[in-house]
């Protein structure tokens, strides 16, 4: 009977033991994996308070009509809603943000082996689109930029541009924007 209970004991301290391991990885692992790794967020200096965020506007060759405004539209939602910074249309806005639409256009990206005539033939497509973005710091000069952002989504050769356009331009929209707003405000 007494070795019993002692076994009993024995166990119930080990099972403590391996809960306290498996509760103290837990709380140290993310702490070991965000220095290994790490990701500053928004990096915005205390004394910028104001942001302008000018109109997109597209000198591509080829001009999807909405994309312009979609684009300025959801770069500045974006800004807002994830900065301290408000939205100005001062021209003395302590960082200024603008850019055009400098490339939209399409190349094949996907040959299938032989179409009906026994020649190579498309079976997808690639849209191409480019941002050229300037960026005025009005603060620190030093960390003005002009950068060209580009982004690629490919769709069916089956559809016309106008049809992939209806489906693409939200994705396109979003990933730019997304795209513009790291390079602006993330320092990794």
């Amino acid at each position: 009977m007494i070795l019993k209970n002692k076994f009993s004991t024995d166990n119930k301290q080990l099972a403590i033991s391996k809960a306290a391991i498996f509760i103290l990885a837990c709380c140290l692992l993310p702490i070991a994996y965000s220095s290994c790794y790490s990701f500053k967020d928004v990096s915005i200096p205390p004394d910028v308070k104001t942001v302008k965020v000018n109109y997109i506007e597209n000198k591509a060759r080829i001009v999807n009509p909405q994309l312009s405004q979609k684009l300025t539209d959801k770069v500045r939602q974006k800004i807002v809603g994830q900065t301290r910074l408000s939205q100005t249309n001062s021209d003395e806005a302590d960082y200024d943000v603008s850019g055009y639409i400098s490339d939209y256009s399409v190349s094949t990206s996907g040959i299938s082996s032989t179409g009906t005539n026994g020649r190579p033939q498309a079976s997808t497509n690639r849209l191409n689109v480019s941002v050229h973005l300037i960026f005025k710091n009005r603060k620190d000069e030093a960390k003005n930029f002009e950068a060209e952002l580009t982004r690629n989504i490919d769709f069916p050769a089956t559809q016309s541009l106008s049809q992939a356009e209806s489906g693409l331009t939200d994705e396109l929209v979003k990933n730019l924007a997304d795209e513009i707003f790291n390079r602006i405000f993330s320092n990794w």
